[in-house]
């Protein structure tokens, strides 16, 4: 069984024992928690989609770690007119591992 679900604005596809990377979460280490927000979950060929999210469907998970993506460097220069600059980013993550999918009624 799989799930589409949404956190931090961005779309996951999941099934059950996978571990994943997702925006950063205010949880615990080691504490669980639950996706309420599923587009879609299917089995097979047998294939339920939210208009836009199905109800009574979660995902359940538990948090393995949190920690901060690689550096990525941002330079914008103007050229002939003596403008440079140079930033960089470190994005943080919590990685959970899904632990079962409810597929409500």
């Amino acid at each position: 069984m799989y799930a589409v679900i949404k956190s931090g604005g961005k779309q996951y596809r999941v099934t059950s024992g996978e571990q994943l990377r997702v925006e950063l979460l205010s949880a615990e280490v080691g504490a669980p928690v639950s996706f309420e927000e599923v587009l879609m979950v299917g089995e097979g060929d047998a294939v339920r989609i939210g208009a836009p999210l199905l109800t009574g469907a979660q995902v359940k998970a538990t948090v393995v770690a949190h920690g901060r993506g690689d550096k990525v460097k941002i330079f914008k220069m103007r050229r002939r007119k003596h403008y440079q600059k140079t930033q960089g980013h470190r994005q943080s993550f919590t990685e959970v591992r899904i632990d079962d999918i409810v597929a409500g009624a």
